[in-house]
């Protein structure tokens, strides 16, 4: 890019910086995350973590918006100082380039923060992940997507913990449900939930011949004290059992693992990666609570689709993307019709483009 089209570029950036910078109102923010740091700091506020969990999520949030903010005025003021040095610096104009680029990638982040305003949007995330019918193939193919997955999340630094894993018999796993926690997990990853579908050769048959696998991916909110859902007891089957997997002589030897069944939706959570069935019971519990949330808001999304004679994107068992392998490479969402034939890239965590489309898809249709 030359000197004209990087001041051209600079210019264009500059009103978006300004209007993003108020919207985020770094003044106000630093105010509110004093009164929580005075809050934090107050006798007894860690002798109930419950409690003091939904301020630590605020001041989380607060604080990764603070950052952005700082980021957004820092870039623009770098990208105006490398331009006026770059007039007759050739290695300089190359750097205004490279700061050009990076603030552009900030802006576009924090424009699609932006959109993010649901009433969980803020919130960590849940992410389940199913094999659908197919046996190996299918487990295989879950395994793929739930490493996809934690890739995209460390390269975004998030910080995962997985709630339950469960190993398929000969291949891939028969489920996987992780906990996300970083700001706004939820209302990124709710982009992703729905059918996936991989078409590719099949490396366990003999045979070499072609096969479609689907898997489903499933995203709900962490649920703090602030969102009441009421389950009753009658609606719920608990099963207990032994955990499976690495975990050493207490894993083997005690039923800790626990399993529920919300019987009016057919709900099925577990969770075994705590060590005690106590710990166990209130993680399940969570992750149920989040997932009838989830299902709340669909039911919802789809009745209003309905009354305005839309065809819903959001059902329950929706192809929401195709990864071919073979016999080319693509990988198509079929919301949006975003693809690429970098397949790799994408099954290493490069979400960031199907992501980043679908929430605009939504924004728009929201307008």
């Amino acid at each position: 890019m030359d000197f004209d089209s990087l001041v051209r570029a600079k210019n264009e950036l500059e009103p978006r910086v300004d209007q993003l910078r108020r919207h985020l109102d770094p003044d106000r923010k630093l105010l509110e995350l004093e009164q929580l740091e005075e809050q934090t700091a107050a006798p007894g506020f860690w002798d109930n973590p419950e409690a003091a969990k939904p301020i630590l999520k605020k001041r989380g949030v607060i604080t990764d918006e603070l950052a952005l903010a700082k980021r957004l005025g820092g870039g623009l003021d770098d990208l105006e100082t490398a331009l006026e040095l770059a007039r007759d610096d050739a290695e300089m104009l190359l750097e205004a380039e490279g700061l050009e680029v990076a603030l552009r990638k900030a802006v576009e982040d924090a424009e699609l923060r932006m959109m993010l305003s649901g009433e969980l949007d803020a919130s960590n995330a849940i992410v389940a992940i199913a094999p659908g019918a197919g046996g190996t193939e299918s487990c295989d193919w879950a395994a793929m997507l739930l490493r996809m997955y934690l890739r995209y999340c460390e390269d975004k630094g998030w910080k995962t913990e997985m709630l339950d894993f469960q190993e398929g018999d000969e291949a891939g796993i028969k489920g996987a449900t992780f906990l996300v926690s970083a700001p706004y997990a939820y209302g990124y990853l709710r982009a992703e939930a729905g059918v996936h579908r991989l078409v590719r050769i099949s490396p366990f048959d003999a045979a070499k011949r072609r096969h479609t696998s689907f898997a489903a991916v499933y995203v709900s909110p962490e649920l703090d004290d602030t969102i009441e859902i009421e389950i009753p007891e009658k609606d719920l089957r608990i099963d207990v059992f032994r955990a499976s997997g690495a975990g050493g002589q207490h894993v083997n030897r005690t039923e800790s693992a626990v399993r529920f069944t919300h019987l009016p939706t057919g709900l099925v959570v577990s969770c075994q990666n705590e060590r005690s069935q106590i710990q166990n019971r209130a993680t399940a519990l969570k992750v149920l609570k989040g997932r009838l949330y989830e299902l709340e808001r669909r039911k919802f999304e789809e009745k209003v689709a309905q009354a305005s004679g839309e065809k819903s994107d959001v059902a329950w068992g929706s192809q929401i993307r195709s990864y071919v392998l073979a016999p080319y490479q693509m990988v198509k969402d079929h919301r949006t019709s975003e693809e690429t034939s970098q397949t790799q890239k994408v099954l290493d965590g490069d979400l960031d483009a199907f992501i980043r489309t679908q929430l605009l898809a939504k924004s728009l249709k929201a307008q």
